[in-house]
């Protein structure tokens, strides 16, 4: 399938997903959005993809979230035509099942919508260039896409509504020192950086990374004693695995693991 809106590239079990306006700064429009979902969705299901990284085209911006210049010049028409979208804004910011990790290598400005998609993404790796914000009030407008909701529950508390309060900003060093951002490298050492952190995360199983991920989100929810007790779809997927035979083998005869996902 061709994109006109994003790039989809599948390499040695990661999934590469930019979205790809930079004209204007990879803010999305409802076709954009759209294409971003049907991505999501084929990511989710093709076993052969283990990670996503999720970035932008060029070097000024992840993306600046909703395309507010699109917006006023199409105002009054329809684009529900073709295939619903699904997953919130970038097809990401509402898709609560996505237990595949996704790291997002955040280029430049991610503001709003684009911060959005961000937070909702697993591990977030910045160039030394990045910024953070929320600046929806400025315009009149709520961060509906999860920013609200998300921004408190990564940042302490004070930091989160001093930046959605006032709609300023924060740089991608002040981002790290508070815990919202993994690494901060160069621009020239984002995409390289993020591959690494893939590279160690197809270190481990596959089936247990899911479970993992799974577990650790849906016990947010639950009292202590409920998540650790509960029951996990892709923990249990993992306990009947192959993967789950070969990793203590591979230990034992002293050689890396040859994970199948299976």
């Amino acid at each position: 399938m061709t994109y006109e809106f994003c790039t989809y590239e599948k390499r040695d079990h990661i999934a590469y997903v930019t979205i790809n306006r930079p004209e204007r700064l990879n803010a999305l429009h409802p076709p954009g959005n759209r294409e971003l979902s049907g991505v999501w969705d084929d990511f989710a299901a093709d076993p052969e993809l283990w990670v996503a990284i999720f970035t932008g085209a060029g070097t000024r911006a992840f993306s600046a979230g909703n395309d507010l210049r699109w917006t006023a010049e199409h105002a009054g028409q329809s684009f529900s035509s073709g295939p619903p979208i699904t997953g919130g804004f970038g097809g990401i910011t509402s898709r609560y099942d996505l237990y595949k990790p996704v790291i997002a290598a955040v280029n430049g400005w991610a503001m709003g919508g684009g911060c959005e998609m961000a937070l909702a993404c697993d591990i977030i790796i910045a160039a030394d260039s990045a910024q953070f914000g929320l600046p929806e009030p400025r315009v009149g407008l709520v961060a509906g896409a999860g920013g609200m909701h998300r921004l408190p529950r990564m940042l302490p508390q004070k930091i989160a509504l001093g930046m959605m309060l006032t709609g300023k900003p924060i740089d991608a060093q002040r981002a790290a020192h508070f815990g919202l951002v993994n690494e901060v490298v160069p621009l020239e050492q984002l995409i390289a950086t993020a591959e690494r952190w893939a590279g160690e995360i197809m270190e481990c199983a596959p089936l247990a990374v899911r479970g993992s991920k799974e577990a650790a989100m849906r016990g947010l929810d639950m009292p202590l004693g409920d998540a650790i007790s509960g029951r996990y779809e892709n923990v249990a997927a993992h306990l009947a695995s192959a993967d789950r035979l070969e990793g203590p083998r591979a230990f034992s005869e002293k050689r890396p693991p040859r994970w199948t996902g299976q």
